[in-house]
């Protein structure tokens, strides 16, 4: 059975693959359907891209400076790794057909190394350091791609989406935290078709496989994102939190120890019982036993980790909703959108888990609003519980007006019973 993985089978023509892929591009771009030799791996990111409305002549844009990106890579866990990379591909990519590259969770190149004369033909098509090589900025790619779909990938000519890209080849493989089994990044080989053989999948493969091993002995680092004992707490798009802790795996919570994990994580002093009970349920009324029942089987999951007295976590995790957060301090919406793969527990009634839900969603909207960036409003267009959002709609027909963004705003506008002219009147108010 042939690996999908792989770019090419044993004995397949290199150059005839080539031409099959770019008439099946061609194909694909004029009617959106997908014809052999394509693989479906492939064939799924060409969909993600068509719909990210991506421009099958896009590059990668250059989005972190000298200064960013200096300190990215000192805060980055697979800055340790580093040197296991350059000693298993560096040789390769010193040899004047190869390029080794690292790239962060959200596909910003860290790191861009090799032969300068493959460099700069790489710059060409900004494949440099800082640039975004995720697939809704630069197309179908091995990083991206990888990323994705949290799999080691070939990408060969023309599967790339985007044609500045389609003279090279790529392998890369996704590199996890050994602690919490969150992807941290990916590791990649660059270069010429000569790559679309098994040996550098399983060459890359084996190098992100190395560096997980590494990390593990080396332990807890600065730019691991993590409390060392406190885990990382999954919270957004889902109805149900996921933990994952050093040394215990993951464990998936019901609705209600959600609410309590997220409460206690998102007040590090602690809560009062009084206070827990009207973050939980408002103004309902509710005996004190079910809060303390609740919290006795959320202390028989969770061990040590809850103390009380005030109730509080002894070690916080680190929480997705977390790292939106800190993208937007950091003025970066591309990556906070990156991060933000749904609301916030979206079936929770609770009135602590709504506030901060609703927050969340404000400053997400606000930077995205004021960015004014048409492809981050598509991205944020197509998120669970945005598709209704008119003023979004309005700011992106604004920006890249089209018959689908007109019809949308005059559909929602009649949704909501507003004229298109009086709701931006309303809220200019």
């Amino acid at each position: 059975m042939r690996n999908p993985w792989l770019a090419l089978e044993a004995g397949a023509d290199a150059a005839q693959r080539a031409g099959a892929l770019r008439r099946a591009h061609e194909t694909f771009l004029t009617g959106g359907t997908v014809d052999a030799p394509v693989r479906e791996v492939v064939a799924d990111s060409w969909r993600r891209c068509a719909g990210a409305r991506l421009a099958p002549e896009s590059m990668a844009g250059v989005e972190v400076d000298d200064a960013g990106l200096a300190l990215r890579r000192a805060r980055h866990p697979l800055a340790r790794a580093m040197p296991l990379f350059r000693e298993l591909l560096g040789t390769i990519a010193d040899d004047g057909a190869h390029l080794l590259s690292v790239c962060d969770e959200r596909g910003t190149m860290l790191w861009v190394e090799g032969h300068p004369q493959v460099l700069r033909r790489a710059e060409r098509m900004n494949f440099v350091p800082g640039s975004q090589w995720a697939e809704h900025a630069s197309g179908t790619n091995a990083p991206g791609t990888a990323l994705a779909v949290g799999h080691a990938v070939q990408i060969f000519a023309a599967e790339h989406y985007c044609r500045p890209v389609q003279a090279w080849t790529c392998a890369a493989a996704p590199v996890h935290d050994p602690r919490t089994g969150r992807v941290v990044g990916a590791v990649d080989l660059t270069g010429g078709d000569h790559l679309a053989s098994p040996h550098s999948l399983a060459l890359v493969q084996a190098t992100a496989r190395a560096a997980e091993a590494r990390l593990a002995a080396l332990g807890p680092g600065p730019g691991d994102g993590t409390a060392p004992d406190g885990g990382l707490l999954a919270v957004l798009g889902r109805d149900e939190a996921r933990l994952h802790r050093p040394g215990a795996g993951s464990l998936r919570l019901g609705r209600r120890h959600s609410e309590i994990l997220l409460l206690l994580a998102a007040h590090p002093d602690g809560l009062t019982g009084e206070a827990l009970v009207r973050e939980l349920y408002g103004e309902r009324d509710v005996n004190p036993v079910t809060l303390r029942a609740e919290l006795s089987r959320l202390r028989h999951l969770l061990g040590p980790l809850l103390a009380s007295r005030p109730y509080r976590l002894r070690h916080r995790p680190y929480t997705d909703y977390d790292t939106v957060g800190e993208a937007l301090a950091a003025d970066d919406p591309a990556a906070a959108l990156d991060a933000y793969t749904g609301p916030l527990l979206p079936a929770s009634e609770a009135p602590g888990v709504v506030r901060l839900r609703r927050l969340l969603e404000n400053r997400l909207r606000r930077h995205l609003l004021s960015g004014a960036e048409p492809a981050l409003l598509e991205r944020w267009l197509c998120t669970a519980g945005a598709e209704d959002d008119l003023e979004a709609w309005e700011a992106l027909h604004g920006l890249r007006p089209s018959a689908r963004t007109a019809a949308r705003v005059r559909e929602l506008s009649a949704l909501y019973g507003l004229s298109p002219d009086a709701a931006r009147t309303a809220r200019r108010a």
